[in-house]
């Protein structure tokens, strides 16, 4: 099955070539056909399949195609994302896929002054990709209506909920039309995830992508068990011998991506930190120069746990280290091939034994 089969237009393939992009992965081969026929979908796919072309292709060939809609005032589609990191990812793809057409679209989130997006606003886009929290303080202040919606994407749903949006997505969904197209797409598929959809979207097409292997398959995992005091200098220890591996550690808190990057900085290791507390420009800083190598160490909160493509790296030997214990099957889309290894660093405690 190639892209062409799955009778997208020519400006579309053109871009989609352009990327270097010929055979559709597995979610985008079973979501793209019903999408373009205006289907409700529900999708299940681990992060970092491809999920993002399985929405946005469909989407930008509905609206290039529609010659009403291009004449109707209004935002058309909404894509509604959890980070900011992931909000530009999405941006920057339909800006690759619909570079051959007239499309315009704009993407909005916190954390930065709202006056350049408010503007993006005024001059009129089709398609909006936005975080929740920025969406409704715009919709707030009579920026931003959605009565116009036809399309309607709810992305990386369960870590949507994880981050306490759901109040979020419950003030967000009255303010839609009730007729329009809705995609669903998320990791995993817990109760509260499931109760959503049912009330969310019309007899979808229910589509789940079985990973090729598994995160132990896929990931050499090593454990450490160690004093909480000692935990600092194995880590160091560990990446004074990595010396020419890229390195992405998780933290459980901000204030202790600070102290690990602090401690790493006084024993001559660079390092950077990406968290809530940072400015976007910081976080989008240090994220280009762990992508790029520039930085060789990236500290994290789990608010970037979803917004990292490893593909990006430089480097194909990749550690990880985990700080606290976390599964990570839908932490990182990572290929088998990289040799990506995943080091959790756990203090214990000393118990007597009779």
């Amino acid at each position: 099955m190639t892209f062409k089969e799955l009778n997208i237009t020519e400006p579309i393939l053109k871009a989609i070539g352009e990327k270097g992009y010929t055979v559709p992965t597995p979610i985008q081969e079973k979501a793209i056909p019903p999408a373009l026929a205006k289907r409700d979908i529900l999708g299940c796919a681990q992060t970092g399949t491809g999920k993002t072309a399985s929405f946005a292709i469909p989407i930008i060939q509905h609206l290039q195609l529609d010659k009403e809609a291009a004449r109707r005032q209004g935002i058309k589609a909404l894509i509604l994302t959890p980070t900011r990191e992931l909000a530009l990812q999405i941006s920057e793809c339909i800006d690759d896929y619909s570079k051959h057409t007239r499309i315009r679209h704009g993407v909005i989130f916190g954390g930065v002054n709202q006056r350049p997006q408010v503007d993006l606003l005024r001059k009129g886009i089709d398609i909006l990709v936005a975080t929740p929290g920025r969406l409704l303080d715009l919709m707030s202040q009579g920026h931003i209506h959605l009565d116009t919606i036809q399309y309607f994407v709810l992305d990386e749903a369960d870590h949507m909920l994880d981050m306490g949006f759901i109040h979020d997505i419950k003030r967000i969904l009255p303010k839609l039309p009730k007729e329009k197209q809705t995609l669903f797409f998320s990791a995993t598929m817990p109760d509260s995830i499931i109760s959503l959809t049912k009330s969310l979207l019309k007899n979808p097409v229910k589509i789940y992508i079985t990973p090729k292997s598994s995160t132990v398959d896929s990931i050499k995992q090593v454990v450490y068990f160690v004093e909480k005091k000692e935990k600092s200098q194995l880590l160091i220890s560990i990446l004074s011998k990595a010396e020419d591996q890229s390195v992405l550690i998780f933290s459980r808190t901000k204030h202790n991506a600070d102290k690990i990057v602090k401690i790493l900085g006084k024993a001559g290791i660079g390092s950077q930190a990406i968290h809530g507390n940072k400015s976007q420009a910081a976080r989008q800083s240090a994220l280009g120069n762990f992508k790029s190598g520039k930085t060789r160490v990236m500290v994290a909160t789990d608010i970037a746990s979803r917004g990292i493509d490893i593909n990006e790296l430089p480097w194909l030997s990749t550690m990880i280290f985990r700080m606290f214990p976390k599964p990570m099957c839908t932490v990182l889309g990572v290929q088998e091939e990289q040799g990506i290894w995943e080091l959790h660093l756990r203090s214990v405690r000393r118990k007597n034994v009779n």
